[in-house]
């Protein structure tokens, strides 16, 4: 959530896939967060809060803090709080869900898990079926991947 390859990512390469390939049922997209600090472990947090497991919503809250990264990692409280008001939290709300230690301990098991058994070290990082690619991939390369797997 703070990687500022993976927003642009979202915002230019995302859309194309999913108009193209995700919505016509013709690629399964699973999204983990690999949060490498703790700002973008906040933003986890709240953008899960927020979807309540909404994937449309969770999409939604990702795009957004796409589009604040950089008030996100330089205010990160006050842009959480803003992004948390504009979805109907309470900052109460907001805080509970900042805190909330079952949720943390999830991501951060999903955290090990990437990094020890699928040996993610940065981000973005794709996984195509089964396959490893690292680093931003612009829609054309990760299209050259995709296309001749479907036709099988």
């Amino acid at each position: 959530m703070s990687c500022p390859h993976c927003a642009a990512w979202g915002e230019n390469v995302f859309p194309m896939l999913r108009m193209r390939y995700i919505d016509t049922g013709k690629v399964r997209f699973v999204f983990r967060e690999f949060p490498l600090d703790i700002k973008a472990a906040g933003a986890s947090m709240l953008a899960r809060c927020i979807a309540k497991g909404d994937a449309e919503k969770y999409f939604a809250v990702i795009a957004t803090m796409y589009q604040q990264l950089e008030p996100l990692v330089a205010r990160t409280k006050e842009t959480l709080l803003l992004i948390g008001k504009l979805n109907g939290m309470s900052e109460q709300d907001v805080a509970a869900c900042e805190t909330d230690q079952s949720m943390l301990d999830k991501l951060q098991a999903d955290q090990r898990y990437a990094f020890e058994t699928l040996q993610v070290v940065s981000t973005p990082t794709f996984f195509v079926n089964g396959q490893r690619y690292k680093g931003a991939m612009s829609f054309e390369e990760l299209e050259a991947i995709i296309k001749p797997m479907l036709k099988r």
